[in-house]
């Protein structure tokens, strides 16, 4: 015996997905970047030192001085010397104008008069300590510096950006289906 069937066959529906993707590029260009250092200034003034020497006083202990100098060294001397002599010829008239007092002027002063006094030893042409003066004024330096601050620009770049916008399709791969067979249905 044969029962009548039904038959369904059925077939979904399918979609079909293309996809293209999204795309972006960025790029950042480096800055366009001047620097410049100018050179500082500088300025150096120098005052020179000094240095004085005075020799005059170890010269005339030297004996060795100026003409005019010499002069009235000389002169004074002279004058010194006469005022001496003055004075021991004084004293001596005196002595031999009292011949009567006790003593013996005349011997006294025939020795006195033979004798030249005792010279002294040593060396005179070598001045004394410090008598040669010095005077020293150290030298003087002014440094003057004027920095001149650098030079700096900059020019930054923009931002590259390019974008393409991804797309999605969407399409149908199959349509749904539905198939229904009756079988057995004869009578």
């Amino acid at each position: 015996m044969q029962i009548p069937q039904i038959r369904i066959n059925s077939q979904s529906a399918t979609i079909q997905l293309k996809t293209t993707p999204a795309r972006q590029e960025i790029e950042q260009p480096k800055a366009d970047l001047y620097i410049q250092q100018p050179k500082a200034k500088m300025e150096i003034r120098t005052t020179p030192s000094k240095l004085m020497i005075d020799q005059s006083q170890a010269w005339e202990q030297m004996n060795r001085m100026h003409v005019f100098k010499l002069n009235d060294k000389f002169a004074e001397e002279g004058r010194r010397g006469l005022l001496e002599g003055i004075e021991r010829r004084a004293g001596q008239g005196r002595e031999l104008m009292q011949i009567e007092n006790k003593g013996n002027p005349i011997a006294n002063q025939a020795e006195q008069n033979g004798h030249d006094g005792m010279k002294s030893l040593g060396i005179k042409f070598i001045p004394s300590h410090f008598s040669v003066k010095t005077t020293y004024q150290p030298a003087k330096v002014d440094i003057n510096v004027k920095e001149n601050k650098p030079e700096i620009n900059v020019q930054p770049n923009k931002v590259i950006h390019r974008y393409k916008a991804g797309s999605v399709d969407v399409q149908m791969k199959s349509y749904s289906n539905l198939e229904i067979d009756f079988v057995n249905i004869t009578v």
